[in-house]
């Protein structure tokens, strides 16, 4: 049994595969349908996410990638992109020093460690709302979504409930699963429209 308690590096490395599994399952049919984020679709939230990996990955190694974060990073497979972006994404967080270096976002710079927790953030939560979207509830990583929750309670969350990026806490029953107490506590519904 390992004992050892998964590093952030981990854990980013778990959510790709999680959510990897998750975006393998969406259907092209499925692109169009609304995203728990309120204005979204899924296809948007995908390209979203895609764009995020290519990003952080970029910074993380001090490359160009390739585009700004809302361009077209799709094309023809979102399966394939995605694939490609969260291969790059995984190579850079597993470089040495990682967590050590300064990141700079788009609402400044930020410690490597705040940096992986904010972009392990992003890669959970967007697969959990695709999963719910998409009926693959089965898929989400409910250990992770309840790590997730219990760091973000434990600190001021407050300041990232910013518009556009949380909204006010929806109210949740305790014995609900961990992806949907987490989803009402980013102010998300939990369930498809």
């Amino acid at each position: 049994m390992n004992t050892v308690a998964p590093t952030l590096v981990d854990r980013i490395h778990d959510a790709l595969d999680a959510t990897g599994a998750i975006v393998a399952g969406i259907g092209d049919t499925q692109l169009g349908l609304p995203s728990l984020c309120p204005g979204w679709d899924v296809g948007f939230e995908l390209n979203h996410l895609v764009g995020g990996l290519r990003v952080f990955a970029a910074e993380l190694t001090h490359t160009d990638p390739g585009g700004d974060h809302h361009d077209d990073w799709l094309g023809t497979c979102h399966r394939t992109a995605y694939a490609a972006a969260a291969h790059l994404d995984r190579d850079a967080w597993s470089r040495p020093g990682a967590l050590d270096t300064t990141v700079r976002l788009g609402f400044g710079p930020m410690p490597g460690r705040m940096a992986a927790l904010i972009h392990l953030t992003e890669i959970l939560v967007h697969g959990i709302d695709l999963a719910v979207v998409t009926g693959q509830r089965r898929l989400i990583d409910e250990r992770q979504a309840d790590y997730l929750l219990t760091v973000m309670r434990s600190m001021d969350f407050d300041a990232f409930r910013r518009p556009g990026m949380f909204g006010p806490a929806r109210p949740s029953s305790a014995d609900a699963p961990a992806h949907d107490r987490l989803l009402t506590f980013l102010g998300r519904s939990t369930s498809a429209a």
